[in-house]
């Protein structure tokens, strides 16, 4: 029998429900696989005990016959999600014992739906980063190792790198994610997993703790397409606590999932093959454009003129909203409060923040402080609203020519831990190929097409229509059927 660790989501649900197994038996599976690996660091809070709590209602509720989308399914929960009762940080020391006493709209309604909850996943602080090195907890280390004998600790990704990390070591079969900028699309190419963005509006934000909220949204991750699609049925839908969110009927994702794509045109936007692109990258973008015709999709060029424009208007608008938005952690209401002897108000504001922020976010919150800054405001902050404004309408412009765009998620496949932490430069350019599709709200995924010379994966990026998740999906399904990727990282751990 297969070990239920290796079992996907789909497969665990229907397993669960032809009493091939019960909801108990899976929990304990995963909590084991989480006990035997903390040397990767994907978890910040292990919740061994609510696992088995859930798995318990399940096993009962399968007996009632009174079954929930998700009955016996555990997963693992991104730490920037309020969790009622088990400590959210963040990946910060800012909020270190911080305990909500309220749920966020999207892990409620997993949890209403009968999912388990693993444990919370670690996480670059703040969601701020795309290696998972700016966490307060230490280093997620990817499960993935070079073929070439050595033993270089590589990136999971980031900001989503706990989960990444914990569903590429069957870990947990699922995981949420958030994205600001290819926060779930990014890891899951270093991983060889899929995660999926939604449009920006279709997952509440009420509960998640902000980074630029104009920008964040929660998606799921997971080993298929399928998986994916039958996860953000529960996770999306309208909160009226989120004034963002889409007052839209969720569409059946998982039911209507089909890899036939006659009648669907695909473009491939030029601009997203720059020179010196990385040539397995290349070669892989080249095999999955195949794969999308020998799925009966038609192939056209299309253009995205300000493509070039996206990472220095991302890297205006995001830190300029975590500015804002971070400006809350004061030392008064609630996290990290120091307040040296003697000290005035303005002095505890500062010892506080100077202990509760690491430097990647205290560099984001002073770049978004400079941007909105009186005398650079309009410089800087109003043209890049424009700019973003234009980046939208190459995408609308080009979707009167294709249904959806086929990219490379990202340059590269993952690098070494701390090859690129001196130059931040470096690192934002990781997100070069996602970001985009963020300015823009779009949905977008990532799919894992096959591996490099040196055994890492390596993904592609499906971006679709507003609100058109479904034919992002299907495009997901079909080159998931062609790529045929089954790798998986050898146990070190």
């Amino acid at each position: 029998m297969t070990d239920i660790t290796d079992l996907t989501v789909a497969e665990i649900r229907d397993g669960f429900r032809a009493g091939d197994f019960s909801a108990r038996e899976v929990a304990s599976a995963f909590n084991a696989n989480v006990a035997t690996a903390k040397a990767l660091n994907a978890f910040i809070v292990e919740t061994p005990d609510s696992a088995l709590a859930a798995a318990d209602a399940a096993d009962a509720a399968r007996a009632a016959g009174d079954l929930k989308p998700l009955s016996g399914v555990p997963i693992g929960m991104k730490d920037l999600f309020c969790t009622q009762g088990v400590q959210t940080t963040a990946a910060s020391h800012m909020l270190e014992g911080f305990v909500p006493t309220y749920e966020s709209t999207v892990s409620g309604k997993l949890w209403a739906a009968g999912a388990g909850m693993l444990g919370k996943l670690n996480l670059d602080q703040f969601a701020m980063g795309s290696s998972n090195e700016t966490s307060y907890y230490g280093n997620v280390i990817s499960p993935w190792r070079r073929n070439d004998g050595g033993n270089a600790a590589l990136a999971p990704g980031g900001s989503s790198g706990g989960s990444s990390s914990a569903i590429a070591a069957r870990l947990c079969p699922a995981a949420t994610g958030t994205d600001t900028g290819g926060s779930i699309r990014q890891p899951a190419a270093f991983t060889g997993i899929s995660g999926i963005k939604p449009t920006y509006g279709r997952c509440s934000r009420w509960g998640i703790v902000a980074f630029a909220s104009s920008l964040d949204q929660a998606g799921p991750m997971a080993r298929t397409v399928r998986d994916n699609a039958l996860l953000l049925e529960v996770m999306a839908g309208f909160d009226p606590k989120d004034s963002t969110s889409l007052d839209l009927a969720v569409p059946q994702w998982e039911a209507n999932l089909s890899s036939d794509l006659r009648g669907k045109t695909v473009g491939i936007p030029r601009e997203y093959r720059p020179d010196g692109l990385n040539a397995e990258i290349a070669a892989l973008w080249d095999q999955g454009i195949a794969w999308l015709k020998d799925a009966g999709a038609t192939v056209v060029d299309v253009s995205l003129p300000h493509t070039k424009y996206a990472l220095p208007t991302y890297y205006i608008i995001a830190p300029a909203e975590a500015s804002s938005n971070l400006a809350r952690y004061d030392g008064v209401r609630y996290g990290q409060r120091d307040l040296p002897d003697g000290a005035g108000l303005q002095d505890m504001y500062a010892a506080t923040r100077a202990a509760g922020f690491g430097p990647e976010v205290k560099r984001r919150i002073m770049i978004g402080t400079y941007v909105l800054s009186a005398g650079f405001y309009d410089a800087y902050y109003t043209q890049a609203q424009k700019v973003r404004a234009l980046i939208a309408r190459d995408f609308e412009q080009a979707f009167e020519q294709c249904d959806l765009l086929l990219t490379p998620t990202a340059p590269s496949a993952a690098f070494t831990l701390g090859e690129k932490q001196a130059d931040p430069l470096a690192m934002y350019l990781n997100d070069v190929f996602t970001v985009p599709a963020s300015l823009a709200g779009l949905p977008a995924m990532s799919v894992p097409g096959g591996l490099d010379a040196a055994g890492l994966p390596l993904g592609l990026q499906i971006i679709g229509k507003a609100l058109d998740e479904q034919t992002v999906l299907n495009a997901g399904l079909a080159i998931e059927e062609r790529a045929g990727f089954v790798a998986r990282p050898d146990k070190w751990w």
